[in-house]
């Protein structure tokens, strides 16, 4: 079989068909049977929804009629599982799933409950069934879809993955926290709860401060693991798809990292992507820190820990909610342009200023009996300038020096690359 993917669509308007350097990225994108893309906006006209008290950064929404625009780019696959999920309060989310559905998208992560959220969706291609499983690790607990019982209905929202994590430290570091505790009084409300039966106490080698828990050790290092019943819920939607499927994708959005540096994964993650091929998926799709990851083959399969932006248009939100401007120390008598100026100290920071944002590729591979037998990646950049309606929309790149980075940090993946009449073939 065969597969294209994008990263984040974070789109704001219209695309017009047939602008400059569409065709090229079209024909690129309809080479795959099963054609992904993460959509990273919510869909709502003007006054239809209110907003949340927060949202994933920026509170993004455009019209529904921007799914037509990228199906005719090319895409049939999609999800809307990441941290703007519920910028428009539920309401939103559940005008976004309405329109994401009509569509005709096939799209997975998101529900009006937590089964619905969890479920495989499966596309149909001459060349075989393809089953979409999406998660997301960063969002705001209300985003989490809920279960059902019998007399409760499910909520709507996202199928996530909750982290449990604590800091491992020192003897020393150890002692200084619990010095910090006492002497601050942070627990204390806690220690009060746990006597009264309400939470747990600590144990012996554990020490609180507020809700970040330490634990005595050897080493210092902060310690993050997805919890078990969001792993088994994965495992057991990867199970499924498999006996009703081809292949299986796994589209994960994640801003976490270890290191120092955004293209630096996360422990969690790598152990994630393992463990769901290890359980029988195909390829892993993530996306989230808006550029891009490093590349690994596991086990003769692609994972892409993040392909970066593919659209990006934060600076062309039409109205913001109160919560926006005063985050802002501003009003909603300012306009837009006065927040976002704000907001990037004059246009200087943010991810509209920084050109790594504004690169990508697009992946395009093969399979043979769920195994992978070629991979290649087409070099695209966004534009950062030119004409209105040209910036934030992909083309292919014309200086895709940016590849070498990629090389560099998917090296220790054992992944190499080499171009190729244009693109540049993978090896592993």
């Amino acid at each position: 079989m065969k597969f294209t993917a994008a990263g984040d669509i974070i789109i704001q308007r219209r695309i017009a068909e047939n602008y400059k350097g569409y065709e090229e990225l079209r024909s690129f994108i309809e080479r795959g049977d099963a054609r992904f893309f993460n959509l990273e906006t919510t869909l709502n006209e003007e006054g239809e929804c209110f907003a949340s008290q927060f949202s994933g950064g920026t509170y993004i929404r455009t019209t529904p009629k921007v799914l037509g625009d990228l199906k005719k780019m090319g895409f049939n696959m999609t999800s809307f599982n990441n941290n703007h999920a519920l910028d428009f309060s539920y309401e939103g989310f559940l005008r976004t799933l309405d329109a994401v559905e009509d569509s005709g998208f096939i799209h997975a992560g998101c529900g009006r409950n937590l089964a619905e959220a969890a479920a495989p969706k499966f596309l149909e291609t001459e060349n075989g069934r393809v089953a979409l499983i999406a998660v997301n690790t960063s969002f705001n607990p209300a985003c989490m879809a809920g279960e059902q019982t019998k007399r409760i209905p499910g909520r709507p929202g996202i199928n996530g993955l909750r982290l449990k994590e604590h800091f491992e430290v020192t003897e020393e570091e150890f002692s200084f926290i619990k010095q910090l505790a006492e002497s601050t009084g942070v627990n204390v409300a806690r220690t009060i709860t746990a006597k009264e039966g309400y939470a747990p106490l600590p144990k012996e080698n554990e020490a609180m401060f507020g809700e970040l828990k330490f634990i005595k050790s050897n080493r210092t290092k902060w310690v993050r693991k997805i919890i078990d019943a969001d792993l088994e819920r994965v495992r057991k939607a990867i199970e499924e798809a498999k006996w009703q499927s081809d292949e299986v994708i796994i589209s994960v959005h994640s801003h976490q990292l270890d290191g120092t540096k955004k293209e630096d994964v996360s422990e969690f993650l790598t152990e994630f992507a393992h463990f769901c091929i290890d359980n029988g998926a195909n390829a892993v799709i993530g996306h989230g820190p808006h550029l891009l990851r490093a590349i690994e083959v596991y086990k003769e399969s692609p994972i892409f820990y993040s392909l970066g932006d593919f659209v990006l248009q934060l600076y062309n939100i039409e109205f913001a909610p109160m919560e926006f401007y005063e985050k802002y120390s501003l009003t909603p008598e300012n306009t837009v342009y006065e927040l976002l100026k704000k907001r990037s100290k004059n246009f200087t920071v943010g991810l509209m200023e920084d050109k790594k944002m504004f690169e990508t590729v697009i992946p395009y591979w093969e399979t043979e009996n769920g195994k992978l037998k070629r991979l290649e990646l087409l070099p695209v950049m966004i534009a950062m300038e030119g004409n209105q309606s040209e910036i934030g929309l992909p083309r292919l790149a014309k200086d895709d020096s940016f590849i070498n980075r990629l090389a560099e940090i998917s090296a220790p993946y054992g992944v190499t690359m080499k171009k190729e009449n244009g693109v540049y073939v993978c090896e592993w």
